[in-house]
C-alpha cells in the first residue's frame, strides 16, 4: 500500500494552480550571477557555512583511504579512520601551515613533508622531529594534545559524503530534515557511479546550473524532442525547508491522445535516458501481452493500464534482482522525482537509478565560471559494484566531454544565458509560475546571503 510510504507526500503534493505564490521571490536580481561582491558574500555566508557533497563513501572505502576536497582557495581532507568513521580536516599542518595532501590516496598516518610532523587518521599529532619547544616535557605533551589537525564536520547520507567548513554547523540530519526521510527509501547508498561520471569547467555561474534543472519550462525551446513526454500542469511539488522536489507522471502530455501501442513504444524508449529500465521491459511486455488477442492486437474498447503494468514490472524486476523497493510508492518506481538539496545538489531519481548534477564555484572566485559534476548512479548487486563502478573523469581546461543529447543542449544553453546575464542594464529576472522552484531556491539563497547568514 502506498499510504504508509514517505513518497505519498510528493504523490499528493500541490500542483501549480494550488500553490500560494505570495511568499516566493518572483523577481531575481541579475547581479547575483555576475557580481564579484555578491560572490564574495556567497563565499563567506553560504559556502563557508553550509553542508555540501564532497564525494561518495566508496571514494574512501577502507581505513586509511583519503581524498582532498577543494573549494575556492580552501582545502580539506576526508579520511576513513581505523574505526571506519569518516572525518574531515583542514589540509594544513599545525606547525607552519603546509598543505600535506593532494588528490587522493591511502596512508597509515599523515606526515607533513616540510618538517616531518605526523598525524594519526583521527587527526591527533603523533610526533614531531626534534621537539624543540620552550618549557618542560610536560608542557610539550600538553602542546601536542592541542596541535592536532583542525577538524570540520563530516557526515554521510545516501552514500554521499557531506562536509561543512563551519565547525559549529548544525548536524547534517537537521540540515536535510524531511528530505532525508523522503529520499532514504531509494537506497542511494547501494548505488554505484555507472556509465558517466564527469567533472568539467563551464562558463557560467553555479546558480545558472541549479536554475536550469529546477524547471521544465525550457524544454520547448531547448529540448523539443522531449515535449511529448512533459506536461507541467500535472507536476506536483513539495517544499521541505531549504530543499524541494517536483514530479510529473511519465508521458503526461500525450497519454490521452496516444494509442496504446504508442504509449508502449514510449515506455520502450525510456532506457535512452534511464538505462536500468531496460531490465524491466521483458516483464512489462509479458504483462501487456496478457491483454492481446490471438493476433497480438490490443483491445480497442478496453483500457489497458499501461502505466500500472510498467510499475508492476519494475517492482517485480527490482525485487528479483535484490533491491528492496518496499519503501517506494508505485509512482516512485516509474516517475522521475526532481530533487534540489540546497545549495548545489540536483538529482532526478526513480527506483534503481538516478542522475546527479552538482555545481561548484570556480576556484578563482570568478562568478562567470564554475564547475559541474554530472554522475549517473545505478543499483547493482553487491558482488557487481566494484566491477561496474565508473571512475571520475576530470576534463582538462579548454577541453569538453561530449554528453548525451539533452545534457549537451543544456551545456550550450547555460553558457549562452551567462553571456546575457552579464548585461548590467538588465537588473532582474522575471520568473513565471512554472518556475516556482527557482523562486523558492532564490528566496532560500537570500536568507543565507543577504540576511547576514542565518545559520
Amino acid at each position: 500500500m502506498n499510504h504508509d510510504k514517505p513518497g505519498k507526500l510528493v504523490d499528493e503534493g500541490p500542483r501549480i494552480s494550488e500553490i500560494d505564490f505570495s511568499g516566493f521571490l518572483m523577481r531575481v536580481p541579475t547581479d547575483r550571477y555576475h557580481s564579484a561582491a555578491f560572490a564574495e558574500q556567497e563565499r563567506e555566508r553560504l559556502w563557508m557555512r553550509t553542508w555540501q557533497i564532497v564525494g561518495r563513501c566508496d571514494d574512501a572505502p577502507e581505513p586509511g583511504d583519503w581524498f582532498e576536497y577543494r573549494l575556492f582557495d580552501q582545502s580539506w581532507i576526508v579520511v576513513r579512520g581505523r574505526d571506519r568513521k569518516l572525518r574531515g580536516f583542514v589540509n594544513a599542518c599545525r606547525h607552519r601551515g603546509n598543505a600535506f595532501c593532494e588528490g587522493k590516496g591511502h596512508a597509515a598516518r599523515f606526515t607533513c613533508p616540510y618538517h616531518n610532523w605526523s598525524y594519526g587518521l583521527d587527526g591527533k599529532l603523533l610526533a614531531v622531529a626534534r621537539p624543540d619547544f620552550e618549557g618542560s616535557l610536560e608542557e610539550f605533551v600538553g602542546k601536542k594534545a592541542e596541535l592536532g589537525l583542525l577538524e570540520v564536520p563530516v557526515d554521510a547520507f545516501g552514500g554521499f559524503v557531506f562536509l561543512n567548513p563551519d565547525s559549529a554547523a548544525e548536524p547534517l540530519s537537521e540540515f536535510l530534515g524531511e528530505a532525508a526521510g523522503l529520499l532514504a527509501p531509494y537506497l542511494m547508498e547501494e548505488m554505484t557511479p555507472y556509465g558517466f561520471n564527469v567533472r568539467e569547467e563551464i562558463s557560467c555561474n553555479w546558480k545558472v546550473i541549479m536554475d536550469a534543472f529546477q524547471e521544465g519550462y525550457h524544454i520547448q525551446g531547448v529540448h523539443p524532442e522531449l515535449v511529448a513526454a512533459m506536461d507541467e500542469s500535472q507536476e506536483r511539488y513539495h517544499f521541505c525547508g531549504d530543499h524541494s522536489v517536483a514530479t510529473a507522471p511519465f508521458g503526461a502530455s500525450n497519454q490521452e491522445e496516444s494509442t496504446l501501442e504508442e504509449l508502449i513504444q514510449a515506455i520502450h524508449s525510456l532506457p535512452a535516458t534511464f538505462p536500468a529500465v531496460a531490465d524491466s521491459l521483458p516483464r512489462f511486455d509479458a504483462l501487456v501481452n496478457e491483454y492481446r488477442d490471438a493476433q497480438g492486437t490490443l483491445p480497442s474498447g478496453v483500457e489497458v493500464p499501461v502505466r500500472s503494468l510498467l510499475q508492476q514490472a519494475m517492482r517485480e524486476t527490482w525485487t528479483a534482482k535484490g533491491l528492496d523497493v518496499s519503501g517506494l510508492t508505485d509512482n516512485q518506481l516509474s516517475d522521475n522525482h526532481f530533487w534540489i538539496l540546497f545549495p548545489n545538489f540536483f538529482v532526478t531519481i526513480h527506483a534503481g537509478e538516478c542522475t546527479v548534477i552538482m555545481s561548484f564555484p570556480h576556484e578563482s572566485g570568478d562568478p562567470n565560471r564554475c564547475y559541474w559534476h554530472v554522475q549517473n548512479l545505478q543499483w547493482f548487486p553487491p558482488e557487481q559494484r566494484a566491477e561496474k563502478r565508473t571512475p571520475i573523469t576530470v576534463v582538462p581546461r579548454d577541453e569538453h566531454y561530449p554528453y548525451f543529447l539533452a545534457l549537451e543542449q543544456d551545456y550550450e544553453q547555460m553558457q549562452r544565458q551567462q553571456r546575457g546575464l552579464r548585461n548590467s542594464t538588465q537588473k532582474f529576472l522575471s520568473l513565471t509560475r512554472q518556475e516556482v522552484r527557482l523562486a523558492h531556491f532564490h528566496g532560500t539563497l537570500a536568507s543565507w546571503v543577504e540576511q547576514d547568514g542565518r545559520r
